[in-house]
């Protein structure tokens, strides 16, 4: 059987290498990829189309400076500036990410907090925003929440003696062969447990489907009911515009590894709306402070005071003074170095290239769906993500032909693309608008659609179906888990 297919220059008008070549020529931000180191195909990744960020060139050179900074100056290096780096005093570095993270997230310095990991910020922020009541005890999560968060929910519900099959709520899409949640099916649910609900967690873009989702009017109606509410941004911080302190938003947490590109594990962050974070010290002479309760640790304590080592907690205004332990300098250094890059630009600019690059993206698997064998109707895959820009950020979710995932993907990385799979049957692709280019996408297209009608002609293969994921997509969202 053959697998010649036309090249893209013949499958539609206006959508040749050429023309994908002229949009990077006119792109404002495409100078910007000669700041990201790109592996060639010899290094098997070359083509990314991953949330997981590339590494910026500025890293090594951050980082070594920090190492020589420790190296020749020691316990010094934690209290006086660097002369000979662009680095702070180590005592200082969290303040500075904070400083130049705020700007991405739409906050003031105050009201973040660059500290941890996602999950240990998430229950740090429960532990100070979930307060259960024996009237009001609920959390409302989305049913296809991502894993890490359905664990932390469930173990703090658990924590305050109470039942996750009563005290935990999952919202799944009104349809169930439907893969993405409607603002108003969200609303409903909210108002249906809004008498005995205490928190609603949601994501701002979610993990699976790639649909970010309307946090203004979604945060607006809960705090209607009196019901606090906070927001896991790992897939929306450096990929949509936040206005998080506009918005009203009580808390969010993120990561730093996808699209702010900082590598495996990277250090985390999290924001407090400032209305949580006042610190009043009107009786601190009679050892009287009234703060927001948190897991109080070292880290959060007042500077000021810090270093005297009493033992009354008295925590730092805003964000920060919901951190426990030391920050790790060392990790800090690489978000330093990508939050230079996004600072030779705006949020607003990388998300006008965003829409641009992805709706691109978008047109090419559409105009150019593979068919089956023999010309059938059926396409070998769909894209699940919402066609509309203002429901979705960089990705989109393709969701391929029961059995294609394994061959597809091996053909994927034989020829160094990089992109996200979820098993069963989902490809998500995001084109980061900081380092990818439209020629990218053409090329990944190309490639893509060439390796899926390889795979439905049974001439590639990859891992095998898990007997227990077999057909699940087919038998409607609600049964995926």
């Amino acid at each position: 059987m053959s697998t010649d297919l036309p090249p893209l220059e013949q499958v539609g008008r206006n959508y040749t290498k050429e023309e994908a070549l002229e949009q990077d020529a006119s792109d404002p931000l495409h100078h910007l990829r000669s700041e990201f180191i790109i592996p060639s195909k010899d290094d098997l990744k070359s083509k990314t189309l991953s949330r997981k960020g590339r590494m910026p060139r500025r890293t090594t050179d951050r980082v070594a400076a920090h190492l020589q900074a420790w190296a020749r100056k020691g316990v010094f290096g934690h209290f006086k500036a660097h002369d000979d780096s662009q680095l702070p005093a180590f005592l200082d570095l969290d303040d500075a990410a904070a400083k130049h993270t705020a700007p991405i997230v739409g906050a003031s310095p105050s009201e973040v907090s660059i500290m941890e990991t996602l999950s240990a910020n998430l229950h740090l922020m429960m532990a100070s925003f979930y307060r259960p009541t024996k009237e009001k005890y609920k959390i409302i999560i989305e049913g296809k929440a991502f894993p890490s968060d359905h664990y932390a929910v469930e173990s703090q519900i658990q924590h305050h003696n109470l039942e996750p099959e009563d005290a935990l709520i999952a919202i799944e899409p009104a349809d169930s062969t439907q893969a993405t949640l409607t603002t108003s099916h969200i609303l409903s649910i909210i108002d249906k447990h809004a008498s005995t609900t205490a928190l609603v967690l949601l994501p701002g873009v979610q993990y699976y489907t790639g649909q970010y989702l309307d946090i203004l009017t979604i945060t607006a109606h809960a705090h209607s009911h009196g019901i606090t509410i906070g927001w896991d941004l790992a897939h929306a911080v450096g990929n949509v515009e936040l206005r998080l302190h506009d918005w009203n938003v009580d808390f969010a947490v993120w990561c730093s590894y996808k699209y702010l590109n900082c590598g495996p594990g990277a250090i985390a962050g999290l924001f407090v709306h400032e209305k949580h974070g006042q610190v009043d010290k009107t009786g601190l002479d009679s050892g009287q402070v009234e703060f927001r309760h948190r897991l109080s640790g070292w880290w959060g304590g007042d500077k000021a005071t810090r270093f005297q080592m009493g033992n009354k907690f008295v925590p730092i205004p805003g964000a920060a003074g919901f951190q426990v332990g030391n920050p790790c300098a060392l990790a800090i250094c690489p978000l330093l170095a990508s939050l230079e890059i996004f600072e030779l630009t705006s949020m607003s600019a990388i998300r006008k290239k965003s829409v641009a690059i992805t709706k691109y993206l978008e047109e090419l698997l559409c105009r150019n769906g593979v068919e089956g064998e023999e010309g059938g109707a059926a396409k070998l895959y769909q894209i699940i993500t919402p066609a509309d820009p203002a429901e979705r950020g960089a990705q989109l979710s393709i969701l391929l032909k029961p059995g294609l995932l394994g061959g597809v993907m091996a053909e994927l990385e034989e020829q160094g693309v990089v992109v996200d799979e979820r098993k069963p049957d989902v490809v998500r692709v995001a084109p980061a608008p900081l380092y990818n280019s439209f020629s990218d996408v053409w090329e990944f297209v190309d490639i893509f659609r060439r390796a899926c009608i390889k795979t439905d002609k049974g001439l590639a293969q990859g891992e095998k179906e898990p007997a227990a994921f077999a057909g699940l997509e087919s038998k409607g969202w609600s049964q995926i888990k």
